[in-house]
């Protein structure tokens, strides 16, 4: 193609157009990154965004060369007119070109320095969204992105629209005026390739685990600072690699590896040749590759034909149970494990129940495996503790507690009505309930898979609120207890029977069998379970103190009556003894139960007989005192009648002797010598060469 204007007017024309495409897919990214708080979109509108300056500077450059070329054609006219050899134009031709100076300033400094800032961009760009992208990579700091089907949807829509123009700009590329759109095309395919990965992330997110879009994080820029450095490498080498005169520079954000993707054709001509230089002959041209490429549509179809007939082979695994469907209705329910045939697919399909699902990190469930086999349990209750320390009431059991209200003790009214009516208190229980499903289609007709235990669960505690309120503590913490485990798996088993309705209304069942529903490690609430415990701590104390006190009683008969039986009879005889008092009766009668007493309590050897023969002896010794005091007066009277006189001055006497005993008496004369003396101790302390002590009255 003759490179006129026109030839640089169509290649403006195109990367006008590539900015344009180039422009909206890069904004789309952007408003729809921000939007979705998806990190990875975000960085893709920045290499779309480059790619928008890429095709900027190529619609300026050939914008610039279609000037260039009138102005070709302007002076190309005038050397050849009448005016070339006057003197007014007889100056050199470049000063009537000043596009083309401009062109070559173009290509020596602004396509280098646009090269320059879209390498650093991307390489600076990509090393700190890759350094964030690592800090939340692990999964339990990952947070997964919102809208994951528009993120699908709009990434694969830039993929396609993004190949499409790639494909289209490349085709233009492959004649000289235009092969700088390869640049152009090698970020529109970049934005493509980068568009195809978050959607297919975006849709393993959506079916299953959420590692494509962790991997995408990290996929992106890392994307961005290859092709940043790629760009700046051929920037450097470009400075060094010899031109001939009159080629167009090639820009150096022109991507060799993108360029691939942007021309596949090329890359099936390379391995062509190369299969060619190394074999030495021209394999293409061989009868054999001339029928295989004659025959490769029907061997193709061929092939799609055998892959849809294998359709009709299905195997189900050991531990699974499945469900042939034709065109969406069951035909053959609970197929066993093993080889089975069946019509190919779309006509009918193997369907195998969703059973075990697990919470994923960003709250999505997850299906870890498709089975019916096995024993299956849900906590109704408290969960069991996980640690080993021992199980007492008092003690923290680490998990949510799950209460259950009882009845405190018997009811107060009658049967039924609102007499009926006692206290409640709060028990936790483990009730674990293990069940297996017994019918494929209705377990899996009972709900989703991750709420098939949900509705279990809900169905088995709303029997067992009902229940445990018509039993009371008693049953619950004592020997009724597998009554009551017994009687809840009736209940249960028979709610389960009433669940999952069809079209008329008619429950269907949900499909499994309980086999077992006990209630175990029951226990009051921590925080009240000392309280619990006072009423037995109170009669163990009760029957402790009625021990304390017979033995004590014992004791004290064996001590008061030498005997327990002994002391039984004088009790009674003290008791008719009573009796006999509180009906007034006769003296004689009492005098003789009071003695028949006196000769038990004396008979019987213990304290109270000894106490009643120490009484007699102290009530002898009184009277014989008292006695002894009357004879003596009697023998003073008689001493005073015969000498009165004698008698007073005797006693008077006695009387002063008694009080002047302990006085101390000076005898003076009446007149005369006055004796002074000096009534001090005159020795005190110790004197160890006298045998006598100190303080001893002087003579």
């Amino acid at each position: 193609m003759k490179a006129d204007y026109l030839t640089y007017k169509q290649a403006t024309t195109v990367s006008i157009g590539g900015l344009i495409i180039q422009s909206a897919l890069a904004l789309a990214l952007l408003v729809f990154g921000i939007l979705s708080r998806d990190a990875s979109i975000v960085a893709s509108s920045i290499f779309a965004g480059l790619g928008v300056l890429a095709w900027l500077s190529l619609a300026i450059v050939y914008d610039q060369h279609r000037r260039e070329r009138v102005e070709a054609i302007e002076a190309d006219a005038l050397a050849t007119s009448e005016l070339s050899g006057t003197s007014v134009f007889s100056a050199g031709a470049e000063e009537f070109r000043p596009a083309a100076r401009r062109l070559a300033m173009l290509h020596r400094f602004f396509i280098p320095i646009v090269s320059a800032v879209i390498g650093v961009a991307l390489v600076i760009d990509g090393i700190l969204r890759a350094m964030k992208a690592w800090e939340s990579f692990p999964a339990d700091q990952f947070t997964a992105p919102l809208q994951r089907g528009w993120a699908m949807g709009i990434a694969l829509g830039v993929a396609a629209v993004g190949f499409v123009f790639a494909r289209y700009a490349a085709g233009h590329a492959k004649h000289a005026p235009w092969a700088n759109l390869r640049a152009g095309a090698s970020f529109t395919i970049g934005t493509a390739i980068l568009g195809l990965a978050i959607g297919v992330a975006a849709f393993i997110d959506l079916v299953g685990p959420d590692t494509g879009v962790r991997y995408v994080q990290l996929f992106v820029p890392g994307f961005m600072v290859l092709s940043g450095v790629e760009t700046l490498l051929h920037l450097v080498l470009g400075l060094y690699r010899p031109r001939r005169a009159g080629d167009i520079p090639r820009p150096a954000f022109d991507s060799r590896l993108l360029g691939l993707f942007a021309a596949p054709d090329q890359i099936a001509r390379s391995i062509s040749d190369a299969i060619n230089y190394q074999l030495g002959f021209d394999v293409t041209s061989g009868w054999f590759y001339r029928l295989l490429s004659r025959s490769l549509v029907p061997l193709f179809f061929l092939g799609l034909l055998v892959v849809w007939l294998l359709s009709s082979v299905t195997v189900v695994r050991p531990h699974q149970r499945a469900l042939i469907m034709r065109f969406g209705g069951v035909v053959r329910e609970d197929v066993a494990p093993g080889v089975h045939f069946k019509w190919p697919w779309p006509i009918e399909t193997v369907y195998i129940p969703e059973y075990f699902t697990r919470a994923a990190a960003n709250g999505r469930m997850t299906v870890t495996d498709r089975t019916v086999t096995g024993l299956r349990t849900i906590q109704l209750g408290t969960p069991p503790p996980g640690n080993a320390e021992p199980i007492l009431w008092t003690n923290d059991h680490g998990g949510e507690e799950i209460y259950q209200l009882v009845r405190t003790g018997s009811r107060l009214g009658g049967a039924g009505g609102a007499a009926d009516l006692s206290d409640l208190s709060m028990l936790s229980a483990e009730i674990p309930l293990q069940y297996v499903v017994s019918d494929v289609l209705k377990f899996d007709l009972l709900g989703p898979p991750q709420q098939r235990d949900e509705i279990l669960k809900a169905a088995a505690q709303r029997e067992l609120v009902r229940y445990f309120q018509s039993v009371t503590v008693d049953d619950v913490l004592g020997g009724e207890r597998l009554r009551i485990s017994n009687e809840l798996r009736t209940r249960v088993q028979a709610a389960f029977d009433r669940l999952n309705p069809d079209a008329t209304g008619s429950p269907r069942g949900a499909g499994v069998q309980v086999l077992q529903l006990a209630v175990v490690g029951v226990h009051p609430p921590r925080t009240v379970a000392s309280a619990f415990e006072t009423p037995v701590q109170a009669d163990q104390k009760r029957e402790a103190n009625i021990e304390s006190a017979m033995s004590d009683g014992v004791k004290t008969l064996t001590a008061v009556a030498g005997d327990v039986a002994t002391a039984r009879k004088i009790v009674e005889g003290l008791s008719r003894l009573d009796e006999l008092r509180d009906r007034k009766a006769g003296v004689q009668e009492i005098r003789e139960q009071e003695l028949a007493v006196q000769r038990m309590l004396e008979a019987a050897g213990g304290s109270a007989a000894a106490t009643l023969s120490m009484a007699q002896a102290e009530r002898w010794s009184r009277h014989m005192g008292v006695r002894g005091i009357a004879a003596r007066q009697q023998g003073r009277v008689a001493l005073f009648e015969a000498s009165p006189q004698i008698y007073k001055a005797r006693e008077y006497f006695a009387t002063l002797r008694d009080i002047m005993k302990d006085s101390r008496v000076y005898i003076t004369p009446e007149r005369g010598l006055m004796l002074d003396y000096d009534l001090k101790d005159k020795d005190f302390g110790q004197d160890i060469f006298r045998n006598d002590t100190i303080g001893q009255p002087a003579n």
